[in-house]
């Protein structure tokens, strides 16, 4: 049996689990803040293009599944849940060192789906709040929140490291 303990911060690169914690706590303060200040729907213009509004999102991200009969809370509660798991697991596999940009970006998935997962288990549904939009065009993007920008830049690290270790892959396969 290997010396390598399952759990703790020497575990893997659970070492960037700090990164995780950070992203929950800057959303869930940053909800609290939104709901001690506006009702729903309730918010401010902050530029032309970025408003600040109170909304309540039971379905998943771009709203998808939020007109259905309320079992969508425990279906994304419980995927939010499994998916944690499959990184916690994945972060503690990863080397210590090494895999920066993969740890990185597991974390704030992470950090962004158990932030989410907590608005589900308190409210039953996600506070987003932060709106973008471009009237002339008729563009509205869906609304977000601080654990939506966490999960799309771990997405991001995560295809970039993809991409960075494939071409590495094929320097190597070349020159050997």
């Amino acid at each position: 049996m290997s010396g390598r303990r399952w759990f703790g911060l020497s575990a893997g690169a659970s070492n960037w689990l700090w990164l995780s914690v950070v992203v929950i706590a800057a959303d869930q303060w940053t909800k609290y803040v939104i709901m001690d200040t506006f009702e729903e729907f309730g918010g401010f213009v902050l530029l032309p293009v970025l408003e600040i509004i109170r909304l309540h999102n039971e379905g998943a991200a771009f709203s998808f599944l939020s007109g259905a009969s309320g079992w969508q809370r425990w279906m994304f509660m419980a995927l939010g849940l499994v998916v944690s798991v499959v990184i916690l697991l994945w972060l503690r596999r990863l080397p210590s060192s090494g895999k920066n940009l993969l740890a990185a970006g597991l974390a704030l998935v992470l950090g962004g789906a158990l932030g989410n997962v907590i608005d589900r288990v308190l409210w039953g549904h996600v506070i987003d709040f932060i709106r973008v939009h471009y009237d002339p065009w008729n563009f509205n993007f869906p609304a977000f929140n601080v654990a939506d920008s966490a999960i799309t830049a771990g997405a991001i690290l995560l295809i970039l490291e993809n991409l960075l270790d494939h071409a590495s892959s094929k320097s190597a396969a070349r020159d050997g």
